[in-house]
């Protein structure tokens, strides 16, 4: 009998492509994060609101968490979590823009970092009903605090730069939890354990 030849090794280049347009979003976006970042003169509604969600490491750990987690949850999540917070964040941008009180926000917002981060760390799989409605507070949250600290003009821009600029975040960390789970189940939830570490060290300090 011949013996079977051996398999050829796989290609990770793809593999490699993919953990590196993360980066690549993030590096897109940092021009108007610079602009819009508070204390300088923004021209543009729709660079302020690009920058904002990247001005703050409250909102880009929350952000990146919500794109780890549907990668690690899978299936139906892979879009769902992303679209419940951009939803509600929109939701909750109106209200912030319309003077109307959140309750804790900030609050919120840290538990937000912690939570999304303890899920993954621990791959927590509640019903996708049950992991929505959180996403959906927390976009809440975070829309609000948007929405409150934004221009008194153009806000359908404002709104747009915002939108974007959380999808990006979104997106990296989803295809960061794609990549690593290619690599180490492990690593992911490693990752989700130091963004709910750097959630408590945010609240704490």
């Amino acid at each position: 009998m011949r013996s079977a030849p051996f398999a050829k090794p796989a290609d990770d280049r793809p593999l490699r492509l993919l953990s590196a347009l993360p980066l690549a979003a993030l590096v897109l976006l940092l021009p108007a994060a610079a602009l819009a970042h508070p204390g300088h003169v923004v021209a543009s509604p729709f660079a302020s609101g690009l920058g904002h969600p990247l001005g703050g490491l409250d909102h880009v750990l929350a952000m990146l968490a919500v794109g780890l987690w549907a990668a690690t949850t899978g299936g139906r999540a892979l879009w769902a979590m992303p679209l419940a917070f951009v939803l509600a964040m929109l939701g909750g941008g109106a209200l912030g823009a319309a003077g109307l009180p959140f309750p804790a926000v900030e609050p919120m917002i840290l538990a937000s970092i912690v939570l999304l981060g303890a899920a993954v760390a621990l791959a927590l799989r509640p019903t996708l009903t049950l992991a929505l409605a959180a996403i959906a507070l927390f976009g809440l949250a975070h829309g609000h605090a948007h929405g409150a600290e934004g221009p008194a003009s153009g806000l359908m821009l404002y709104a747009g730069g915002f939108v974007l600029a959380t999808a990006a975040l979104h997106g990296a960390g989803l295809l960061a939890g794609l990549a690593l789970a290619r690599l180490n189940g492990l690593a992911s939830r490693l990752l989700g354990g130091g963004t709910a570490l750097a959630g408590l060290v945010l609240a704490l300090s």
